[in-house]
């Protein structure tokens, strides 16, 4: 996936915890499907995952507005995937919502690409 190309701030992150149950009971697929379908909406702007072998997991998606974040948690197809992650994906989860005020980095090597 790598890093998300997000805009000049100010946008918004939703950071999204997790500890997997053992087992498939398809997550993975539902997980890719989550992905291409956010990619369509409206306001998203990237995202960034990571997972350990423990199970522990990180996703951060990248958002226009507090708007484009509540119509996302609002998708019938999104609200039937958390529901099968509160019945049969996660241990416990955590969303988080911040704004993003500053960011900085490094692109191809050049430090400071973003914002101070």
């Amino acid at each position: 996936m790598g890093l998300a190309k997000t805009p000049a701030p100010p946008y918004y992150a939703v950071i999204f915890t997790s500890s997997r149950n053992d087992g498939d009971y398809g997550y993975e697929a539902m997980a890719k499907e989550m992905v291409a379908l956010a990619e369509q909406q409206p306001g998203f702007l990237g995202m960034e995952s990571a997972r350990d072998g423990s199970g522990f997991g990180v996703t951060v998606s990248y958002w226009e507005s507090e708007e484009a974040i509540a119509a996302w948690k609002q998708h019938g197809r999104h609200r039937v995937a958390q529901q099968r992650g509160i019945q049969e994906w996660y241990q416990n989860f955590a969303a988080r919502v911040c704004k993003v005020e500053r960011d900085s980095g490094s692109v191809r090597g050049v430090w400071g690409a973003g914002s101070p």
